[in-house]
């Protein structure tokens, strides 16, 4: 696994993220490295399956819905950071060629999340509970995977009760692919999903696929057992993590399962990958030089 360091990538999206910000304000076993994604079963879908066309128009359309909540932190060098970072393990997962798009949102909240379509979003509070790139490419990795496994697609689909699809197609779209209609649907539907979760099923599925991704991209696999681990530490009665806790199964529960998988499946072997403690302390450094408006 001889990766190229995430520093070489030369993509980067925070113009299109301020566009989403701005829309927002107007709007109301174990696992086998190189198996794992051949082992992973199809969900069957409530409706008719989207298109990656239709799948982006969704994810603009619920990625603008989440930002009205929480914009982007100004800070170009963090958010380009954090794009290379992402976007060289996204270019990892089999679907490498999704209009991928990463941001730092401005929230003390320690979460993140993905929207259909590749837009992945991390909290400044979760940043500054990481130690490590490998454990950002850790976390990245299980939200890349919800994307990858289009599993936020299929439940926004499912709980908007209509096939979303067909919208999209009937619906003319205004400049940069919006339109009321679909906007509503899925402004809707958005709001429960983010508040009740996913399935847990589906959190470790993304936990397992997550640190697969942050391998084959050259990271020390155990960047997102340590995230866990250090939230297994903060107090679960704080604010920061009540979101969090409320949509996804206990740290501890994921700790457990995903090291148990990981041994079984020799992942150890992958141990000795890039952590780039270094980098992250620099790009830490930066993020708190910033002053939070949050």
């Amino acid at each position: 696994m001889n990766a190229r360091p995430p520093s070489e990538i030369l993509h980067w999206r925070w113009p299109l993220l301020l566009m989403l910000a701005l829309a927002a304000c107007t709007s109301n076993g174990g696992l086998d490295l190189n198996g794992v994604f051949n082992t992973v079963k199809t969900v069957q879908q409530a409706v008719k399956p989207a298109n990656l066309q239709e799948e982006e128009q969704i994810g603009y359309a619920t990625a603008s819905t989440l930002l009205g909540a929480a914009k982007p932190i100004d800070n170009p060098a963090v958010q380009d950071y954090v794009n290379k970072v992402g976007l060289w393990v996204a270019m990892h997962s089999s679907r490498p060629d999704l209009p991928w798009h990463f941001a730092v949102v401005d929230s003390n909240d320690i979460d993140a999340f993905a929207v259909p379509g590749g837009y992945v979003f991390v909290t400044r509070g979760l940043l500054l509970h990481m130690r490590s790139e490998a454990e950002l490419a850790g976390a990245l990795g299980h939200e890349i995977s919800h994307v990858v496994l289009k599993q936020q697609l299929k439940a926004l689909q499912k709980a908007a009760q209509l096939d979303l699809v067909g919208e999209v197609a009937q619906v003319e779209l205004r400049q940069h692919g919006q339109n009321t209609q679909l906007f509503n649907s899925v402004a809707n539907a958005t709001r429960n999903l983010y508040s009740k979760g996913l399935d847990k099923q589906d959190e470790f599925e993304a936990d397992r696929m997550g640190v697969v991704l942050a391998a084959r991209a050259g990271y020390d696999p155990y960047g997102l057992v340590a995230v866990l681990q250090t939230l297994e530490t903060v107090d679960p009665k704080s604010s920061s993590v009540q979101l969090l806790l409320a949509t996804h199964p206990t740290p501890a529960a994921r700790v457990a399962r995903l090291s148990a998988e990981m041994t079984a499946g020799h992942m150890q072997r992958y141990g000795h990958q890039v952590e780039g403690v270094e980098r992250y302390r620099q790009m830490i450094a930066k993020l708190v030089a910033a002053p939070a408006t949050s």
